[in-house]
């Protein structure tokens, strides 16, 4: 085995275990938000009402990412892919930590979810610099024929993360009391984050730097200031990664957020039939998501990701008469097919934007249009889903709800050009500096 072969590896090991343990702190307050946090920190509001201002503080995480995107991006692009990832990692582990050991609304008050809200908003932070650097530094390393294989290791850091993270409070929920539960259970997998994260950091430190962006260290070819240059030369890139991701962000946590909220609370069913079915989704998709990212380094980018939208806009008008029938297979089954819909969208998805710039601009414009998407996507689907069935009392206006998004995605991939076969490197061949699908 070459020691180019084995940097790349190791990379690839870096970038997954290093995504997989944001995530896992990600999909904590996810999950704790739906499960825990209305009775914690929000006693005085009724059912409803606590749970809406509960997935609100998760919210807060979504609005944040994309600063964290343009903070660390800028970095990224300026001082090198490496060091950035080793703070983002370090981010999130402290403010997860941190919630951890945070008082309730019995202790503190109005001031615990303020806090409450505040530790989410640094975790986005965290997580927004997160992405692009993880991804950037899978697909800049090795064989540009496997770029899309690379690069889907990252991606699969989300179920990695949300098995590890409802897979330990599913356990802690199981095997304690519900008092017991609210009182200290759930803050375990909290306190872990800040053992795991020393792991990741170890891994990370081992790593080298991005080969191209070396290259563009070397000559001199740094951006001063990426952001504007991405907002100047990379509009169309940037829409592109916008639109292209709205939809798979509402879809993911219509299936795998707001399926708790209705299987417990409208359903009346127990809590465990809606994680154990997601977990079960998230399980396959540890193979499913590389998958389809070898598949785009065979038949494309946009192939692939346009079959995974179709089949979940399909599949959305299924997912939920399949829940109705509060039979645990029937919903394991739908969780997992819309699961499968989603790998096939988010396995190439992460070559996709960041193939869409140049070396130079790339951890700055991948991360934006990554990240600024997630706040239209990730952070309102589980908001307006509640809000659209409390309304019309129908799954139908919800699955319409993805279905719209699904649909932006989808012009999303059409004005965007195949990114499979773009050289990525910068090296200047005319007036320009800048390289990619959009010079």
């Amino acid at each position: 085995m070459s020691g180019s072969t084995q940097q790349t590896r190791r990379v690839i090991l870096a970038s997954l275990i290093g995504t997989s343990l944001e995530w896992y702190d990600f999909f904590l307050y996810t999950t704790a938000a739906t499960l825990v946090f209305p009775q914690l920190f929000f006693p005085s509001l009724d059912p409803f009402t606590a749970t809406l201002a509960s997935l609100t503080t998760n919210a807060v995480a979504f609005v944040a990412r994309p600063l964290g995107g343009i903070v660390f991006g800028h970095f990224g692009d300026r001082v090198g892919r490496k060091t950035v990832l080793v703070v983002t990692l370090l981010v999130m582990g402290v403010s997860t930590f941190l919630i951890g050991v945070l008082p309730g609304y019995a202790a503190l008050g109005v001031l615990a979810p303020v806090l409450l809200a505040l530790l989410r908003f640094v975790q986005g932070l965290g997580l927004g610099g997160e992405w692009g650097g993880a991804v950037i530094m899978s697909l800049e390393h090795g064989d540009g024929r496997r770029r899309g294989f690379n690069a889907s290791w990252p991606q699969v850091g989300v179920p990695a993360g949300y098995v590890l993270a409802t897979g330990l409070l599913t356990v802690l929920s199981f095997t304690l009391s519900d008092a017991a539960f609210l009182s200290w259970g759930w803050r375990v997998p909290f306190l872990l984050s800040g053992a795991l994260v020393i792991v990741g950091l170890w891994v990370r430190l081992k790593v080298t730097e991005s080969p191209l962006f070396a290259e563009v260290e070397q000559r001199g070819a740094k951006a001063k200031m990426p952001l504007v240059e991405v907002l100047r030369t990379h509009p169309r890139a940037l829409l592109s990664a916008f639109t292209a991701r709205i939809g798979v962000d509402v879809a993911f946590y219509t299936f795998t957020a707001y399926i708790i909220v209705y299987i417990t609370g409208e359903l009346g069913l127990p809590r465990s039939y809606a994680l154990n079915a997601v977990l079960i989704g998230s399980a396959l998709q540890l193979a499913l998501i590389p998958l389809a990212g070898a598949l785009s380094d065979r038949y494309g980018r946009r192939p692939v990701y346009f079959a995974g939208v179709v089949a979940a806009a399909v599949w959305v008008f299924v997912f939920f008469p399949l829940l109705d029938t509060r039979s645990f297979p029937l919903i394991a089954l739908a969780a997992v097919v819309a699961l499968v819909t989603h790998a096939a969208m988010y396995g190439p998805q992460a070559a996709f934007i960041a193939e869409l710039f140049s070396t130079r601009l790339r951890y700055s414009g991948a991360s934006m249009g990554y990240q600024v998407a997630g706040i239209v996507g990730g952070a309102l689907a589980p908001i307006i889903a509640l809000q659209l069935f409390e309304t019309y009392r129908s799954t139908v206006a919800v699955s319409i709800y993805v279905v719209i998004a699904l649909a932006v995605t989808a012009v999303g991939l059409a004005i965007a050009p195949e990114t499979r076969d773009v050289d990525l490197a910068d090296r200047p061949r005319a007036k320009t500096p800048q390289a990619g699908p959009y010079a």
